[in-house]
Formats: C-alpha cells, sequence, structure tokens
C-alpha cells in the first residue's frame, strides 16, 4: 500500500447512484466502489460495513464489504435489525394486506417488525392494534402532533438499524421528524384527488441519532410485491405467520397448506378467534400468489 494512502473501516450510510459515504472513525468519506464488486454482481447498499482505500485528498474506494446478516432487495439496505412498518388510521386507511407482506419479509430475513399506527389523533387505532399484538407483533400507536408514543418507540429502536416502510401519506417524514427533530425531512400534503402523499425523499440514507443507532428512510419502498422484489416461495409463508407456530403439526394432513384443507388446526383456529380472519386472509392471498411464481423468478431467489 502506498503511504498515501490507507485503509479504514465503516459503515455505508448514503447511496446516490454510483456514489457511496462511508461512516468512519475518522468522519464521513465520498467513495466510489472497486469495479470487482460488478464482476462478482455485488452492488453495495447502505448498511453494509466496508474497508475503504482512502486516497490523500480524502475521497475513497471502496475494497471489501463485510459479510451480511440479512439483505432486502428494495429498498436496499443490508444488515436491518428491525423494520419499522408506518400504517396511518386514516387518510388513508390501513391496507392489512401491504402490511402484512411487509412483516412476512421482515420475518423471512430475520428482521424484528414493529407496526407504527400514525394519526391516532383523528382515528382510532384499536383494531389494527389488537389484531397485530394478538399476533405477536410489537405495536406503537403515534400522535404525529403531540409526539405522543415517539419517546417509547425511540427507546425500542436505540442502538439498531430500522429500515422505515410504509404507503405514501402515513406520515413517514412527519415520525422522523418527532423522533429526531434535526433531520427537517420535508413532507408533502396528502393529495385530496389521489389519497396519497408525495414523498420527497429521493436517495437512500441512514439517519444516525445521538443515542446509538440508524434509521433508512428510502423512496420506493411504499408499497411491496413480495413476488417481484423478496421472494417467498409458498412453503416458506407459513413460517412468516408466528401466530401460525403453535398450530404447526397439529393439522390433520401433515402437508396442509391451511388454505381449504379438512382438519387444518389453523383454520380451525381462525373460527375460534384466535388469529385474525384478516391475517388468515393475507396469508391465502400471499400463497396465491407464490404459488403463481414464474419458475425463472424461484431460480434466482436468494434468502
Amino acid at each position: 500500500m502506498s503511504q498515501e494512502t490507507k485503509k479504514v473501516k465503516g459503515i455505508i450510510t448514503k447511496s446516490i447512484g454510483g456514489s457511496y459515504t462511508v461512516e468512519a472513525p475518522e468522519g464521513l468519506i465520498t467513495c466510489k466502489p472497486r469495479g470487482v464488486f460488478r464482476n462478482k454482481g455485488i452492488t453495495p447498499v447502505c448498511g453494509d460495513s466496508a474497508e475503504v482505500l482512502v486516497e490523500t485528498d480524502g475521497s475513497g474506494v471502496i475494497v471489501e464489504i463485510g459479510e451480511r446478516k440479512n439483505v432486502l432487495s428494495r429498498p436496499p439496505v443490508a444488515n436491518a435489525d428491525i423494520l419499522l412498518i408506518v400504517a396511518s388510521t386514516c387518510e388513508p386507511e390501513p391496507n392489512y394486506l401491504i402490511i402484512d407482506k411487509f412483516i412476512a419479509v421482515a420475518e423471512y430475513k430475520s428482521i424484528e417488525p414493529v407496526l407504527v399506527l400514525t394519526k391516532s389523533d383523528l382515528n382510532s387505532a384499536d383494531d389494527a392494534e389488537r389484531i397485530y399484538k394478538n399476533a405477536g407483533i410489537s405495536v406503537f400507536v403515534i400522535d404525529n402532533t403531540t409526539k405522543e408514543g415517539c419517546d417509547e418507540l425511540k427507546k425500542h429502536i436505540t442502538g439498531k438499524l430500522s429500515v422505515l416502510a410504509g404507503n405514501t401519506g402515513v406520515g413517514k417524514s412527519s415520525l422522523l421528524n418527532n423522533l429526531f427533530s434535526e433531520l427537517c425531512v420535508k413532507t408533502g400534503e396528502i393529495s385530496k384527488k389521489l389519497g396519497r402523499g408525495r414523498h420527497t425523499t429521493r436517495h437512500a440514507e441512514l439517519y444516525k441519532f445521538d443515542e446509538g443507532g440508524y434509521i433508512a428512510d428510502t423512496p420506493g419502498f411504499s408499497s411491496l410485491d413480495v413476488g417481484e422484489y423478496d421472494i417467498i416461495l409458498k412453503k416458506d409463508i407459513a413460517g412468516c405467520f408466528r401466530e401460525f407456530a403453535q398450530y404447526t403439526g397439529k393439522c390433520k394432513f401433515h402437508d396442509c397448506a391451511h388454505i381449504a384443507e379438512k382438519g387444518c388446526a389453523v383454520r380451525e383456529a381462525v373460527e375460534r378467534g384466535e388469529i385474525s380472519p384478516s391475517r388468515m386472509a393475507s396469508y391465502v392471498q400471499m400463497y396465491k400468489d407464490a404459488s403463481e411464481i414464474q419458475e425463472w423468478k424461484i431460480k434466482k431467489n436468494v434468502k
């Protein structure tokens, strides 16, 4: 190694096009990735641990990416600890299927799913809170006007790398501003005509907070098509619904798909009110969608 260069280790905190920002003990370094990554089919993403060769002018070249414990393909974030799924009580109404798809991807990637319900000042969050707490999911109810609930959520994510997800218009930017006032994230007014907000974020970035930890907010993660971005095979979908676990092995048929089979312990639990009908409906829809995934997409699937 030349005396004019040195190697440092850090975490990728920003990605804009082919340019990356790495946070290292020495400070923030603007980097380009070494060409070998492209040859290996590797794309550096936010959350990656990176080894950087720093030039005398302060610029850097990413020469190595550390082993990942998980990676999301959309948004492109690695090594996430928590997926913060933001949904509003109204304007727009909560879409349980989209929420359940987010949760399933988190479970599949060994990321903790956390549901954040906003706009509690405008409508009750009781129904959604009951459904997901019953499913074993951590739920936080937030009033973005008074910041009620923000302190508890902030404690939960401190020291972790969290990814923010949810439909546009649910108050993600307002939530970020309330959690970390120094960010000053721009917000778009709800479009009454379209029934959705206008997100102003234009790049992937990790926001660091003083208490420890990062939160990622990225454009394009407003809705999720599991079959396109993070494929979950139909045999694995039941495992992404944690409330199904206690009924595993109790169905009449060992290969029960929990769709319409007789003697299905999971469906009987729904009838007894032990599993939410909306969660069951999401499972059935996701299973059917997974059954239609084309073979070439299955071969490309990487967990």
